[in-house]
């Protein structure tokens, strides 16, 4: 088996700490390691080195050599520039079998998620590759623990193999009400983004779920065969679908199976969901650097300055050398209109 972490994200819901020169999955944000160091380190119990691969961004390549320096180069799978899930794929699909051939399986998961118990993780990585080497492509449900809206949910049904449930539907982020009747049905589990399956597999799910998809794969597997690893492909991959991989293949896929797992997961995907995440003290209340607080209780500050907090609750304020976040931890999400905001108005130097 082999593993794809996906890091071309910029991890818009995390500025302003987040920028483009230091994306969501290179920041440290649970100690020494970065998101992806720590998606690495999770994976090597199982996986040597020389067989976990990074698509990525070209942005980003120095960044990987900088927190990986002991990556293989060529393990370093290179986008033109950041797309979708599905495009990703694809395109690492195409380089990893001229590598491993057509049998090999493969493991994908995102570069910034966060799973404490690797023990967990790893075993349930068994059931994934028997059943990926029979030609299903798997995925992973967590558990849900809470009616979380901010997570897309799988419905499951009858268990087709131990430890493997059929997947019957893939559901959108619901409204509260949604997904609290979700939680007491039990069939229903987080979507977690990660998935399993073999070359072939999935690389036969693209010829016929996107045929237009598959035949501009072709297209650039020919030039690097030809011309080598180095051409340009940027024309041919900006033809390619901003699709997500669920979207574009899971949600149609025949042979398709989830398997339950419950490793305490996040996908740190917001600041309430990091603040969620990190302990603070009794009121509730976390300083990264120093502060005080008086009358305020549930409060994430991220500032390398003394904060004093009086009579505030349920805020995350995040202070960099150049900008200031102050929001609601209930609308954390909405950060991203901010720098939706930025690059309308062209502010590069916020970006």
């Amino acid at each position: 088996m082999i593993a794809l972490i996906m890091a071309g994200g910029v991890g818009t819901r995390f500025w302003p700490l987040s920028r483009k020169n230091l994306p969501k999955q290179f920041l440290r944000l649970f100690g020494d390691l970065s998101l992806l160091q720590m998606t690495v380190e999770r994976l090597l119990p199982r996986f040597s080195l020389a067989d976990i691969y990074i698509v990525t961004a070209s942005s980003q390549v120095e960044l990987i050599k900088q927190q990986l320096p002991n990556l293989p180069q060529q393990n370093i799978i290179i986008e033109p520039f950041g797309m979708n899930t599905a495009p990703c794929i694809t395109l690492s699909v195409e380089y990893l079998k001229n590598i491993y051939g057509q049998k090999e399986t493969m493991l994908v998961l995102p570069a910034d998620h966060l799973i404490r118990d690797q023990e967990k993780f790893l075993e349930s990585l068994n059931p994934a590759k028997r059943e990926a080497e029979k030609g299903c492509l798997i995925t992973f449900g967590i558990v849900p623990v809470y009616p979380a809206t901010g997570y897309g949910y799988i419905e499951a049904g009858e268990e087709i193999a131990p430890g493997v449930r059929k997947v019957l539907h893939f559901k959108e982020k619901p409204d509260k009400q949604t997904a609290e009747e979700f939680l007491a049905k039990g069939t229903y589990f987080w979507n977690s983004g990660m998935f399993c399956w073999s070359l072939e597999s999935i690389s036969t799910a693209f010829e016929t779920l996107l045929p237009d998809v598959y035949a501009l794969t072709n297209e650039i597997g020919k030039i690097w065969k030809n011309e080598g690893l180095d051409k340009d492909i940027a024309s041919i991959y900006a033809q390619m679908p901003r699709i997500p991989i669920d979207i574009g293949i899971m949600e149609k896929a025949n042979f398709r199976g989830v398997i339950p797992v419950s490793y305490d997961w996040s996908d740190v995907g917001s600041w309430k969901s990091l603040a969620d995440l990190t302990a603070g003290d009794a009121d509730n209340n976390y300083f990264s650097s120093s502060g005080k607080a008086i009358s305020a209780k549930n409060n994430y500050v991220v500032s390398d300055k003394f904060t004093a907090l009086i009579g505030v609750n349920n805020l995350c304020l995040i202070t960099t050398k150049d900008a200031i976040l102050l929001c609601n931890k209930e609308m954390a999400e909405e950060v991203k209109k901010i720098v939706d905001y930025l690059e309308q108005q062209n502010r590069q130097d916020l970006l």
